[in-house]
C-alpha cells in the first residue's frame, strides 16, 4: 500500500489497515465496470458515502456504529476491487471468503464488531440495493424497469437525489472527511 503497510490477503491483519489507503484505493475503483455517464466514474468511495445517506434516511437515529459499519461495507474492495455481480458469480466463494475476512479486519481495525447483527447488515444491504438501482438509473442507463427485469433489484431508484461523478481527488477528500466525522462520533458514542 502507498502508506507502507503490507497487507496478508489471506490473513488479514488491522492493525496493517489504513484509512487513506482504503479512501485512496475505493476513490480510484469504479462501480458498474467504469460504465457509467459522465466525463468522470462513480467510485466506491461515492457509492459509500451515498450508502450512508440512505442508512440516515432509513434509520434517522442510527447510531454512529452503523454508520461507519455501512461507510466501511465495500472497504474491502480497496484491494479486491469492485467485481460486477455475474463475475463475482462465477468467481465464487473463494472471493466472498478473501471479501469477508478483509471486512472482519477493516471493521476490527476501526472499532467495529467483527461481525454485524444481523438487523445492521440488512439495513445496510437495503440501503446498498437502494443506492445500486439508483447508480443504474441515473448513471449507467438502466430504466427502472430493467433494474427490476434484468438487473432482478427489488429496492426503488431514489428520485430525489442527483449523482455526481466527481474526480477521484475529490471522491477520496469527502469520503476521508465523512470518515473522521463517524470516527469523532464512534469515540463519543462508546464513552
Amino acid at each position: 500500500m502507498l502508506s507502507g503497510r503490507r497487507l496478508n490477503l489471506i490473513e488479514p491483519s488491522p492493525l496493517d489497515i489504513e484509512i487513506e489507503d482504503i479512501a485512496l484505493g475505493l476513490a480510484r475503483n469504479t462501480r458498474w465496470n467504469g460504465q457509467t455517464k459522465g466525463p468522470h466514474a462513480w467510485s466506491v468511495a461515492q457509492h459509500s458515502d451515498l450508502v450512508v445517506d440512505i442508512v440516515r434516511k432509513l434509520k434517522p437515529r442510527a447510531t454512529a456504529r452503523l454508520l461507519m459499519a455501512a461507510k466501511l461495507h465495500d472497504a474491502s474492495e480497496y484491494v479486491t476491487h469492485d467485481l460486477i455481480t455475474p463475475l463475482k458469480a462465477a468467481v465464487g466463494d473463494v472471493f466472498k471468503e478473501l471479501e469477508a475476512r478483509l471486512t472482519r479486519a477493516v471493521f476490527l481495525r476501526f472499532g467495529l464488531p467483527a461481525t454485524l447483527s444481523t438487523a445492521d447488515k440488512v439495513l445496510i444491504k437495503k440501503a446498498d440495493h437502494i443506492a445500486a438501482a439508483t447508480e443504474a438509473v441515473q448513471l449507467a442507463g438502466f430504466s427502472e424497469k430493467e433494474c427490476r427485469s434484468v438487473l432482478n433489484f427489488k429496492e426503488k431508484p431514489l428520485k430525489h437525489v442527483k449523482l455526481e461523478p466527481v474526480p477521484t481527488a475529490e471522491a477520496e477528500r469527502i469520503f476521508l472527511v465523512g470518515f473522521h466525522q463517524l470516527e469523532k462520533a464512534l469515540k463519543l458514542e462508546i464513552r
